[in-house]
C-alpha cells in the first residue's frame, strides 16, 4: 500500500487499539518494514499532532482521554490546493522586507511548514517546485489600493481610464464588485454610474483612483455573472452566438484537457481532430488565443469570426512580406 493509504490505516488501527500495537504488528498489518512504521509514526505525532504515546517495546496507541476527539485531516493536497499554497508562498516571498513581509513572516513559515509535511521532508524544498508569473503587467499602487479599499468597504470609486483599445482617457464613478485575477492580472468588475451597466476595468488600466464617501450600488451576484461571467474573457458580457473552432490531431491533445470557459462543449472527431464550441461576446479575446495555435486551429463558424481572423492573418503575413 502507498503512503496515503498507510497513514489512515495507522490512524485507525491506534484509534481502535484499547491496548497498545506492538511494532510488529503494525509492520505485518501495515505490509512495511520497522523502519517505515517509526517514520509514520512520528509523521502522525510530530505534523499531523495525533496523540501518539507508547514506545517500542510496549507498543504505541492514541491518548485515551484525546482518541475519540481526534480525527485525522485531509492528508493530501489537491493540484488546485498546491497551487494555492505554493501562490501564497511566492507571493509572501516577492513582498521583500517591507512592513507586510514581517507581519506576514509567521504565515509564510506555517506555509512552508505544511508544504514539507505534505513532501514528508523536513523543510520545504522551495527551489524544487516554481510558480513562474506570466505576462503580469505594471500598475499604480497607490490605484490598485484605493480599487481594494473600495470593493471591501463598499463604497463608491472614481479614477482616469485609459483604454488599452483606443488610449482615450474617461473619468468614471464606479460601484465596485469585485475584484478579479485572471492570467495573472487584476480586474474590477463595477456599475458603471455613467454608463448605467457593468462593467470590467483592467486594473492596470486605472489612474488618480480615489474613494467616494458615498455607499456603492449592489448588484446581484447572479447578474454580474450573467453580464461577466457568461462570455469568453475577462471583457464578456451576454453571449452574441456560439464560436466553433477545430483543432488539428496533433494540437487536440492539448485542447481536449484545456478550460477555456464553464459552458464549453468539446468532442473529438472521427480524424482525431478536436471540435471545440464556447459562447462568446467580444471577439478580440477569443481570437488572440484560437491564433495562438497557429495553423493548427481553424475558425469554422460563425462567418463574422472567421473572417475577423482571416483578416489579422493576411494582415500578418502582409507585415512579413512587407520586411522582405
Amino acid at each position: 500500500m502507498d503512503r496515503y493509504e498507510r497513514i489512515n490505516a495507522l490512524h485507525r488501527l491506534l484509534k481502535s487499539a484499547r491496548y497498545p500495537v506492538t511494532v510488529g504488528t503494525l509492520q505485518e498489518k501495515l505490509e512495511c518494514s520497522r523502519a517505515t512504521v517509526y517514520r509514520d509514526l512520528a509523521f502522525l505525532r510530530d505534523a499531523l499532532m495525533a496523540p501518539v504515546e507508547g514506545d517500542g517495546e510496549a507498543g504505541f496507541r492514541y491518548q485515551e482521554d484525546e482518541s475519540d476527539r481526534f480525527e485525522l485531516p485531509g492528508l493530501w493536497l489537491s493540484s488546485e490546493e498546491l497551487y494555492a499554497l505554493l501562490a501564497s508562498q511566492h507571493l509572501l516571498a516577492r513582498t521583500g522586507g517591507g512592513v507586510l513581509s514581517s507581519v506576514l513572516a509567521p504565515l509564510q513559515q506555517r506555509i512552508e511548514g505544511l508544504l514539507a509535511a505534505q513532501a514528508g521532508v523536513s523543510s520545504w524544498p522551495v527551489d524544487r517546485v516554481r510558480v513562474i508569473p506570466h505576462r503580469g503587467r505594471r500598475f499604480d499602487e497607490a490605484s490598485f489600493r484605493a480599487v481594494a479599499s473600495a470593493v471591501l468597504e463598499r463604497k463608491q470609486l472614481a479614477f482616469d481610464y485609459r483604454a488599452r483599445s483606443t488610449d482615450e482617457s474617461t473619468k468614471r464613478t464606479v460601484s465596485p464588485q469585485r475584484m478579479t485575477h485572471y492570467r495573472d492580472n487584476w480586474y474590477l468588475d463595477a456599475w458603471d454610474h455613467g454608463r448605467e451597466g457593468l462593467r470590467s476595468f483592467a486594473v492596470d488600466r486605472i489612474y488618480k483612483a480615489r474613494v467616494v464617501d458615498t455607499p456603492a450600488r449592489d448588484v446581484d451576484d447572479s447578474e454580474v455573472e450573467e453580464q461577466l461571467g457568461a462570455s469568453y474573457g475577462i471583457f464578456s458580457g451576454p453571449p452574441k452566438g456560439w464560436a466553433t473552432i477545430v483543432f488539428s490531431a496533433k494540437a487536440a491533445r492539448w485542447v481536449a484537457d484545456e478550460h477555456w470557459h464553464s459552458r464549453q462543449q468539446g468532442r473529438f472527431l472521427p480524424d482525431g481532430r478536436y471540435e471545440l464550441k464556447v459562447p462568446y461576446s467580444v471577439s478580440r479575446e477569443l481570437l488572440m488565443d484560437v491564433l495562438h495555435y497557429g495553423s493548427d486551429a481553424e475558425i469554422i463558424e460563425p462567418a463574422v469570426l472567421r473572417e475577423q481572423a482571416k483578416a489579422l492573418l493576411e494582415l500578418a503575413l502582409s507585415n512579413y512580406e512587407a520586411s522582405r
